[in-house]
């Protein structure tokens, strides 16, 4: 037999709040392509790649509106609607922040010094293994639901959401870093070139806290 919850919420956004959240992924895995491409000054290719990460983005706002303008306003849902919609708008904030990276870095053909490049591309994957553990406990939100927001389910995703946390303040760390490498390298740089590398330091960061900001919000739909 079905779940009787199951049954009653039948008309679940779940499952698309879910497939949002891996339209975000993907333009945050597209965007690890596009940094490499500019480190290696391919902007051709770096056009081609903001072009499939501006896309992909316009493919998560549709189903954003899609999820808005869908989810029942006059039936019982599974949990609060508002805290179901925040849990949505900070999922588009991390595809957002994909978008606004590539477009800034593309618009003034930005360059990572050479001796910063490592320490880049090391926080991006911080910043990617934080999204991706993000995704993995939207993808438990179906399973919750189905245990009703209880037992040992809710304490997979409790783990998750500390692991999640970690690597958030991992990626704070790495930042602190590369700030500080970057501050002693500005006598080297055109000033405007600095303010710049220290915006992107900034969203690339911002793609953490995003995703931890997307754990906040599930562990606010365990409690509710």
């Amino acid at each position: 037999m079905s779940n009787p919850i199951s049954s009653l919420f039948g008309r679940s956004p779940i499952r698309p709040i879910q497939e949002h959240m891996e339209k975000a992924q993907q333009c945050v895995v597209l965007l690890g392509d596009y940094l490499e491409a500019s480190f290696q000054d391919n902007w051709i290719e770096a056009e081609k790649l903001q072009g499939e990460i501006s896309n992909t983005e316009k493919e998560a706002d549709q189903l954003k509106y899609e999820i808005r303008i869908s989810m029942p306003k006059n039936i019982m849902l599974p949990v609060a609607r508002t805290d179901l919609l925040n849990l949505l708008n900070s999922q588009d904030k991390l595809a957002n922040r994909t978008k606004d990276i590539a477009g800034l870095m593309l618009g003034r053909r930005m360059q990572v010094p050479e001796g910063l490049r490592d320490s880049m591309r090391t926080f991006y994957q911080q910043s990617l293994a934080a999204s991706e553990q993000a995704l993995k406990t939207i993808n438990e939100l179906d399973e919750l639901l189905e245990t009703g927001f209880r037992g040992k389910e809710v304490q997979f995703v409790e783990k998750l959401l500390q692991e999640l946390d970690e690597l958030e303040h991992q990626n704070d760390v790495t930042q602190i870093g590369i700030r500080a490498a970057l501050f002693k390298l500005e006598s080297e740089l055109p000033p405007v070139n600095v303010m710049f590398l220290y915006r992107v330091i900034d969203l690339i960061g911002d793609i953490a806290d995003t995703s931890q900001s997307i754990g906040n919000r599930l562990s606010i739909l365990i409690a509710s």
